[in-house]
């Protein structure tokens, strides 16, 4: 944990857990978010319109999940996706200096990205389908929203 992270931390801090799901990838695509800030739960959840990819699915829980606070928040992320967690931690950075050239789903790395400059977020990584309660109700989030 940086330290800038650990000033900002000192106040109430949310966790969130988000996933991402499709039916075959590329296929019919859902998005699941469960929010703990403080005693409350907030469950959201969503699906695209049309054929997408897993990928799109779950950078689409992670700016759904940032979105949801319209005021600057310290954040603790839980993905599952070493997708979103690499390119958003490491990979953005080099994209940025190529003038996002080549990136696949740029619209939404650029929201992301404008997201996770806004709020103060801790971006951790956890299994999928290990039994972690928070990332198994943003699973099954997603996953009632394929079929919706």
């Amino acid at each position: 944990m940086n330290l800038l992270f650990y000033y900002f931390n000192k106040s109430k801090m949310i966790e969130i857990y988000t996933d991402g799901a499709c039916s075959g990838n590329p296929g019919p695509g859902g998005w699941g978010v469960y929010i703990i800030d403080g005693k409350i739960e907030i469950e959201l959840g969503g699906s695209s319109k049309g054929i997408t990819t897993n990928n799109k699915m779950e950078l689409t829980a992670a700016i759904k999940a940032l979105e949801y606070f319209e005021t600057k928040k310290n954040i603790k992320l839980h993905t599952d996706s070493t997708y979103v967690l690499k390119g958003i931690t490491e990979w953005i950075y080099g994209w940025k200096t190529k003038d996002w050239k080549k990136v696949k789903n740029v619209e939404l790395w650029k929201k992301l990205d404008k997201l996770n400059f806004f709020h103060n977020v801790d971006w951790n990584y956890v299994p999928a389908h290990v039994g972690v309660f928070g990332n198994e109700k943003a699973d099954s989030i997603a996953v009632s929203y394929i079929q919706k």
